[in-house]
């Protein structure tokens, strides 16, 4: 029994991050956070369920490690390039900003300069998980708004670099007495020795991995690269999340990046899992409510500042607009989990004490857990504003009489629109997008700002005297909406519309809208007829078997529209449909093989 004792700790925290991190995802509260609040409540400082040591933190470091290297690899010179502006521009100006405002706090508090510089680095790096997860949820990711927050995040985990190499520095000088030459020799020549690593043996090594066509060789090269460059950073005395990341850099433009990728990510989420851990059980949470006041204070000025400076910089240095800014401030104002890598290798080099890296901490993980609490109250702010300075919707010529009006001018609508165009056919484009109206506009689309969902915007579009109503929306609660208001006020207008899935097609049936367009649907009957195709199937035999599947799919998409209502109805319908569809095929399969047509079954 007590050869498994250390597997008692390891079985605690796994089950704590299954039962944690389904519960932070559904308050939307992100599994960073999950981690956190699960290793603080069974650690040493709370219920002590689990002890912390040497050897576990040894362990969690190499999510660490592996995190850096997948870094690396997502930065190739030409992806760099691209977002210029936002990363070297907007992402300097917000780090250097950041990092000067809290290190003369913390030089105005009575620290050392030494201090003042780790704090001032850490506090400035955001949560890259907690921000985009934010931005990915609320649909932003592509817009303006959500671009210029990737490229800061972006320069964070590159600044994030040489701040994890000057810490081990400043330990040094505080070992020495004074500045070692020694020191940042060895660092220039562990950074030189990876170069040479990579550039040399790297690729070799992988194509002989590949070679092998064996997953578990290429995965141990995958950690051998990584492990590999971050111990040769960790001799020299620099950090290894350094030389991993480094040589992620090598592989960046490798035709093997994507494999490794594929290889690396489950190593990096579960050991990434473990580092939050250990650092929710680092933190002396008594220590934590005895300077409650001072926390508080903390984490305030930590949100104020940064979200300051970040608003500063989204109206004068991108251009935005005020809720746009004061979006961008709401979601990564917050600390970042790369500032726990700093906190906690100034405190391994005997920069940092531990009483100001677990108040330090403790007041990161709370602007971290009041994050999405504080982008729903921008969001609502934002919305006000936005309200109030509103753009008016566009004046529709009185000359102009449409024969289609078309609603949602987005890759749907665009297409729609090119073909009447192209026809000479006069139509309207009605679009509540700013943004995608000043684009479509630059390529010279006629396209109007208004909401297609008021009946004042619709009588100036004149669809009483249009032919048809093309209803591109891509939100199906907003098509069905839409579509709705126009057959009460237009019952005699013809409307064609688009439909993401076959409830949303059942939906706009109930309103007499026969019309309907899966927007997947024959595009992915034509990867089908080329998969067929690609077996040796014959074009036209490939065609008309794809044919026959779509005649008998919009038959049984009728046939279950009658019994939309009735669960077991609808799944019987489903299994006598997929039935009745192998009979067909497999006629087919007897006809091909009559005829000397190769099919794999």
């Amino acid at each position: 029994m007590h050869g498994v004792a250390w597997l008692e700790p390891v079985l605690i925290l796994l089950l704590a991050a299954v039962v944690a991190v389904p519960i932070f995802n559904r308050l939307k509260l992100g599994a960073v956070l999950a981690y956190l609040f699960a290793g603080a409540l069974l650690g040493p400082h709370a219920l002590a369920v689990v002890a912390t040591g040497e050897g576990q933190f040894a362990v969690a470091e190499l999510g660490v490690v592996l995190l850096m290297f997948l870094v690396g690899l997502e930065l190739s010179p030409a992806r760099l390039w691209l977002m210029r502006r936002a990363v070297f521009g907007l992402g300097l100006i917000q780090f250097f900003a950041t990092s000067v405002a809290f290190a003369l706090i913390a030089l105005a508090l009575g620290y050392g300069w030494k201090i003042a510089l780790v704090v001032g680095c850490a506090l400035s790096l955001s949560s890259t998980a907690i921000g985009v997860q934010l931005m990915a949820e609320r649909k932003v990711l592509t817009l303006p708004c959500g671009r210029n927050v990737l490229g800061i995040l972006l320069l964070q985990d590159l600044a994030a670099i040489p701040a994890l190499a000057l810490i081990p520095l400043l330990g040094v000088a505080v070992a020495g007495g004074g500045f070692s030459l020694m020191g940042v020799l060895q660092a220039i020549g562990s950074v030189v020795a990876v170069v040479i690593v990579g550039r040399f043996l790297v690729r070799p090594l992988f194509r002989i991995a590949a070679q092998t066509k064996s997953v578990e060789t290429f995965s141990a090269a995958t950690l051998v690269v990584a492990l590999g460059t971050a111990w040769i950073t960790g001799f020299a005395g620099l950090s290894m999340p350094l030389g991993a990341f480094l040589g992620g850099i090598l592989l960046a433009d490798s035709e093997y990046r994507h494999e490794v990728e594929s290889h690396i990510e489950p190593f990096k989420g579960l050991l990434l899992g473990l580092f939050f851990l250990s650092v929710g059980m680092s933190v002396d949470w008594q220590l934590v409510l005895a300077s409650l006041v001072p926390v508080l204070l903390g984490v305030f000025a930590l949100l104020l500042v940064k979200g300051i400076v970040l608003y500063l910089i989204g109206r004068h240095a991108a251009g935005l607009n005020v809720a746009d800014a004061l979006r961008m401030a709401a979601v990564i104002a917050q600390g970042g989990e790369f500032a726990f890598v700093l906190l906690g290798l100034a405190f391994g080099v005997g920069v940092l004490p531990r009483d100001l890296q677990d108040l330090l901490s403790a007041a990161i993980v709370l602007s971290m857990a009041a994050t999405p609490l504080l982008v729903a109250l921008a969001e609502r702010i934002a919305q006000r504003l936005e309200h109030q300075d509103k753009q008016p919707y566009d004046e529709l010529p009185d000359d102009h009489a449409p024969r289609v009006v078309i609603a949602g001018f987005g890759r749907v609508g665009q297409i729609v629109g090119r073909v009447l165009r192209a026809s000479r056919i006069p139509f309207v484009a009605l679009e509540h997008s700013v943004e995608q109206v000043e684009l479509s506009r630059r390529f010279g689309s006629l396209i109007y700002y208004g909401d297609p969902g008021r009946p004042e915007t619709l009588r100036a579009a004149r669809l009483d005297q249009a032919d048809v109503f093309v209803l591109a929306m891509d939100d199906p609660a907003e098509n069905v909406r839409i579509a709705k208001l126009v057959r009460r006020l237009y019952p005699d207008i013809r409307i064609v519309a688009r439909a993401r899935n076959r409830q949303h097609v059942y939906a706009l049936w109930e309103l007499d809208v026969n019309d309907v367009v899966r927007e997947t649907f024959h595009s992915s009957l034509r990867l089908a007829r080329h998969t067929l195709q690609s077996l040796g199937i014959e074009e036209e035999r490939a065609m008309q078997r794809v044919e026959r599947f779509r005649n008998h799919d919009e038959k049984i998409l009728r046939a279950q529209f009658q019994v939309r209502d009735d669960e077991a109805k609808m799944i019987q319908t489903s299994h006598e449909a997929l039935a009745e569809l192998e009979q067909i095929f497999a006629a087919d399969s007897i006809d091909d093989e009559a005829k000397g047509t190769r099919v794999d079954h």
